[in-house]
């Protein structure tokens, strides 16, 4: 009989050859009920029009309990050459999320061979996480608002870690982040008389003091703030033209929402006070909001206490990552937490072209999972 692992350690391997990117991941949905049908009993039922939901009701009173992996790819091209590479062009599972997926196939298999007393457990394989929007259509899916979840918890394999490693953090585990592209149009005249046209070449320059002026670049401290310039373009090369057009764009980056918030409207004044002195018309485009992660005290315990039953490390944290993750948004409405899983000292970061998630930690994975299910129902 095929152990779980290697049960594991094959499904991962098709979803990280068929990855797709936000939004869509119909192909990867396909795979997932597949899955769950042949492998598991549950209640399967479509949510956020490209993820599912996967339900195990003992129909005995108890919590209900959420968990969640997600399942899109990045743009990214793989560059690995193993037999399981990715056959989409220019997309690929470098944040790992073919294995967090895997894991919660795992976490239905075992809660289908050894059900639990009482309670219910919702599966989430969630879409769209990458570009921010997944979580937010999960919650406005009017079946999902109907679910009333008492807890909900979700992971992170995390490179860098020592493999096995659960690493936990009580508040704040990830940053919020928001992106912004600045648009500033004004008017092209002739280079040598720039004076009869609106360049917006001096906004930009301000735009960029204000990024260096209130970046706060240092982790340790609660009113952490960094803005990322990411990418910047204004006129054309037609050097007899003094541009009439340009773009910033620029991701924010902190530990405290209303310290977000607070340099948000600092940044807007900004413009409008820039749209007057500089005769431009300034427009904002803000997307890929995330919401800091503020894991619950009492939902962290229940991790440390199944990773300490289940003879796992546990490396207690103090300063949140800077990476955005939309479970946040989760964390935000519902008791709840968000961990890391180590994959190795020494594998490639995440979004890095040759990275590839170890199958030799789904199963502690899922089996941690389960075994955090078993404590919040005691």
């Amino acid at each position: 009989m095929e152990s779980l692992k290697d049960t594991l350690e094959k499904i991962r391997k098709e979803l990280h050859k068929f990855p797709e990117v936000s939004e869509e991941e119909y192909e990867t949905k396909k795979r997932i009920q597949t899955f769950l049908e042949e492998h598991t009993s549950c209640e399967i039922l479509p949510v956020a029009n490209t993820g599912l939901l996967a339900i195990f009701n003992t129909n005995k009173e108890g919590k209900t309990v959420m968990l969640r992996a997600d399942i899109d790819a990045l743009p990214i091209q793989e560059v690995n050459t193993f037999e399981h590479k990715s056959v989409n062009e220019g997309v690929s599972h470098k944040c790992g999320h073919d294995g967090h997926t895997t894991i919660l196939l795992g976490v239905a298999k075992l809660l289908t061979e050894k059900p639990l007393p009482k309670g219910k457990v919702v599966l989430l394989f969630q879409p769209s996480e990458e570009n921010g929007r997944g979580a937010q259509s999960v919650l406005k899916d009017i079946y999902f608002k109907e679910l009333n979840i008492n807890y909900a918890f979700a992971l992170h394999n995390l490179p860098g870690f020592t493999k096995q490693e659960i690493v936990v953090k009580e508040n704040e585990f990830t940053s919020n982040v928001k992106s912004v592209i600045i648009s500033l149009r004004g008017k092209t005249a002739h280079a040598a008389e720039p004076e009869k046209g609106f360049n917006p070449a001096n906004a930009i320059a301000e735009i960029l003091h204000f990024v260096k002026q209130e970046t706060k670049n240092i982790p340790e401290d609660t009113d952490f703030f960094l803005v990322t310039p990411v990418h910047i373009i204004m006129g054309e090369k037609a050097y007899g033209v003094s541009a009439g057009y340009g773009e910033v764009h620029l991701t924010l980056r902190s530990w405290s929402t209303n310290l977000m918030e607070e340099k948000q409207k600092k940044l807007k004044q900004l413009l409008r006070e820039l749209e007057e002195k500089e005769t431009l018309s300034i427009n904002t485009s803000w997307f890929e909001e995330f919401y800091a992660n503020k894991n619950d005290k009492e939902a962290v315990e229940y991790i440390k206490k199944a990773a300490t039953n289940q003879g796992l490390s546990i490396n207690e944290i103090n300063t949140p990552f800077k990476w955005g993750e939309d479970f946040g948004l989760f964390t935000q409405q519902y008791k709840g937490a968000i961990f890391g899983l180590g994959v190795g000292k020494n594998t490639p970061a995440l979004h890095n072209p040759d990275y590839d998630f170890p199958d030799e930690v789904t199963v502690t994975g899922a089996q941690l999972f389960y075994n955090i299910l078993k404590e919040v129902q005691q």
